[in-house]
């Protein structure tokens, strides 16, 4: 049995638990502490802080997963100014062991080592994920995270990728003027700039929203809200919006992967877990033409696991590490 602190870096918030892993599983993860990001200037002094709010000397091992690509054991953070190196941060926190992994790798992870009941249906069959092929995993947050699950003969392999950051194909006239206006303001449009959290501002100006009271209401945050609170019904259509643009990003990637299955994660996908199933995710995820009855008998899930990214930076150690 070894212990650690699991770490999930995200653009927006950091999150630490104290875990146990064994036999490359992983046996128990504490109560997890979420901080704001944006409130440190770097792992150091965050993880200062979860220890001081811990009351308990910290393993000296840790997991870190982080929102951005890691190239020879280094990560510049995508949507925070950090630039993490592995070596250096083991050095600066005194551990003996520091494992350091994409965010999407990592829930990888924790999709490959979660059971039949840490998923929701989506669409598709409602089947358990298969246990060979490719399971395409995407995850919409503060970006949008994207990793291939491959498994075979009882044991598993995670890519992690970029495939936030292919191009955006609108399939309609208004996603048609919603790239020309992302198109104007940045050049290059990404899934990212639509299928993530933040999109949904320029998805709800794009359908005619106003200023309506004295909070910012093209604030994605408050947009989120008061769609999924039922306040707004141009806020809960900007959200309807979003989730025909989510299904048809995800089909592409399922398509583009090869994938026998596939996984929604991230914060947005979680907000939005009681919403997809009965939103246009399902019609758009399976138009795609001549492939559309290919597409039909794949089964999509949600992850339900409350902290997948803690999970799998946990699962990773035990992996690579324990």
């Amino acid at each position: 049995m070894s212990e650690l602190v699991a770490i999930d870096l995200g653009g927006t918030h950091v999150r630490f638990a104290i875990g146990e892993v064994a036999n490359g599983k992983v046996v128990n993860l504490g109560q997890p502490v979420t901080l704001k990001s944006g409130d440190y200037d770097g792992i150091p002094a965050a993880w200062a802080a979860f220890e001081r709010l811990s009351g308990v000397a910290l393993p000296m091992s840790a997991a870190l997963s982080v929102a951005g690509p890691v190239i020879d054991g280094a990560v510049q953070m995508t949507n925070l100014p950090w630039r993490i190196e592995r070596a250096g941060l083991q050095r600066e926190l005194g551990l003996g062991t520091l494992v350091l992994v994409n965010d999407f790798e990592a829930v990888g992870h924790a999709v490959a080592q979660a059971g039949p009941g840490d998923f929701q249906h989506l669409c598709g069959p409602d089947e358990a994920l298969p246990d060979s092929g490719v399971i395409s995993i995407v995850g919409p947050g503060t970006g949008l995270g994207v990793a291939q699950l491959w498994r075979e003969n009882g044991t598993y392999r995670i890519a992690p990728s970029e495939g936030g950051n292919i191009g955006f194909a609108p399939v309609d006239a208004f996603e048609d003027g919603l790239l020309a206006t992302l198109r104007a303001r940045f050049g290059q449009v990404s899934v990212e700039r639509v299928a993530a959290g933040p999109g949904i501002s320029d998805i709800y100006e794009a359908l005619g929203g106003k200023d309506g009271g004295d909070t910012d209401p093209f604030e994605d945050k408050n947009i989120w809200t008061r769609g999924t609170d039922g306040h707004e019904p141009l806020a809960e259509t900007a959200i309807e919006r979003f989730c025909k643009v989510l299904g048809s990003v995800v089909g592409d990637l399922a398509l583009a992967h090869g994938a026998s299955g596939v996984v929604i994660a991230g914060g947005v996908g979680r907000r939005l877990r009681s919403f997809l199933p009965t939103s246009g995710f399902g019609e758009r995820f399976v138009a795609k033409g001549r492939f559309s009855g290919m597409m039909t008998r794949l089964p999509v899930k949600i992850i339900t696991l409350p902290e997948p990214g803690l999970v799998g930076a946990a699962a990773a150690f035990a992996r690579f590490a324990a």
